[in-house]
């Protein structure tokens, strides 16, 4: 199941978003056409719409030959256009398109949510066996944790966007995650953003004691799968 976390592309946002990023007195050395800008957007949504398909497609395989679905939902968004300005604009690098190519390779995300430790990486593992997707980079906080308890495997991959006219190697960021993880990520990240930071400070060692109770419970869940499908 996918779940669209961003509205698709509407040419009216786009264009006031556009106009407050492009034309505005701060970035009046900018001139990108509203065709161009649309046509950059595109190119990303269309990224993640291959990936999310070849995602779906090995998680219905693996239910055919397995009778188990690795992937429990998939969530993608496309970052706004204001985001991405924000994030260039903060690493102090020149706002253009080109900079946005090079730099942000999160412009396309989806998040796999799985059910189980080990169906992250088996989809880790089908996902990169194909010849067209390449690995830009990857960081495992499952395997190593952040500090306040945050676990998920990052990926950033390419995937050719076939045009009308050309072939794009285009970024995708995945989020790999089990249910457990993306519950305790969601909930921290409301509180952390949705309140002021040193109130939340206070319970950092509450929300790791959570995030570790959650895990263990994991792990239960983990054996008694492996010993229920070993009686299979």
């Amino acid at each position: 199941m996918i779940l669209e976390r961003k509205p698709k592309i509407n040419m009216t946002d786009l264009k006031e978003l556009y106009e407050r990023l492009f034309q505005n007195e701060e970035n009046t050395n900018l001139s990108v056409p509203l065709v161009e800008f649309a046509s950059f957007m595109q190119v990303y949504n269309g990224a993640m719409k291959e990936i999310s398909t070849k995602l779906e497609v090995l998680d219905d395989e693996f239910n055919i030959d397995h009778k188990h679905n690795p992937i429990h939902h998939l969530e993608c968004r496309i970052k706004e256009p204001k985001s991405i300005c924000e994030k260039i604009i903060k690493n102090g690098i020149p706002l253009s398109m080109d900079n946005a190519r090079k730099y942000v390779q999160d412009i396309a995300g989806i998040r796999v949510i799985c059910s189980y430790y080990d169906d992250i990486y088996l989809v880790e593992r089908l996902l990169l066996a194909q010849t067209d997707i390449v690995l830009v980079k990857r960081k495992d906080y499952i395997a190593e944790p952040k500090k306040n308890g945050y676990r998920s495997l990052h990926l950033v991959v390419k995937v050719p966007v076939f045009l009308s006219d050309k072939t794009e190697e285009v970024p995708v960021e995945i989020q790999l995650r089990t249910i457990a993880m993306d519950y305790w990520a969601s909930l921290e990240h409301e509180l952390r953003y949705k309140n002021k930071t040193n109130e939340v400070r206070q319970y950092s060692a509450m929300l790791l004691d959570c995030a570790n109770t959650l895990a263990s419970a994991e792990q239960t869940m983990q054996r008694i799968r492996e010993k229920i499908e070993e009686m299979d």
